[in-house]
């Protein structure tokens, strides 16, 4: 990501989808980010982000190579994420989401743990992301009416 993104102080949707972009800095500057886009990159670790920790609500990373999710632990304010069809494979990367306290809409479908368990993963993952009211572009609570 490139250092003309300085240029952009008072940004609040930012979107890099479809860039090749393989790692996430230069985030200093973006002191107002609440949107952030980079879906269909060559993104494979979550580092970077914490420069936007207390500002960004929406985070798009679809379609990249993301097997951890450590890097998000910073975002206190992510509302929404959206990582479809990334390399997720294990439980212990999506708990990860736990320490997220605003995070309500989860879209993961693609990844392979998901893929793996397609008859129990929404069922598990609702009781192991209780916060979660949106998981896959569907309500939470709809599946227990």
């Amino acid at each position: 990501m490139d250092s003309g993104l300085s240029l952009l102080a008072n940004c609040e949707k930012l979107s890099l989808s479809t860039n090749a972009i393989e790692k996430i800095s230069n985030l200093n500057s973006l002191k107002h980010l609440r949107v952030l886009s980079l879906a269909r990159n060559n993104i494979k670790t979550i580092s970077g982000l914490e420069p936007v920790g207390e500002t960004l609500e929406e985070l798009w990373i679809s379609y990249n190579n993301i097997e951890k999710l450590k890097g998000l632990g910073s975002l206190k304010k992510l509302r929404v994420l959206y990582m479809a069809n990334n390399k997720v494979k294990d439980w212990s990367e999506l708990l990860r989401l736990n320490d997220l306290p605003s995070l309500a809409d989860l879209v993961f479908v693609g990844n392979p743990l998901e893929e793996h368990n397609q008859e129990t993963f929404r069922d598990d993952a609702m009781k192991k992301l209780p916060r979660i009211k949106k998981l896959d572009g569907e309500a939470t609570f709809s599946r227990f009416i």
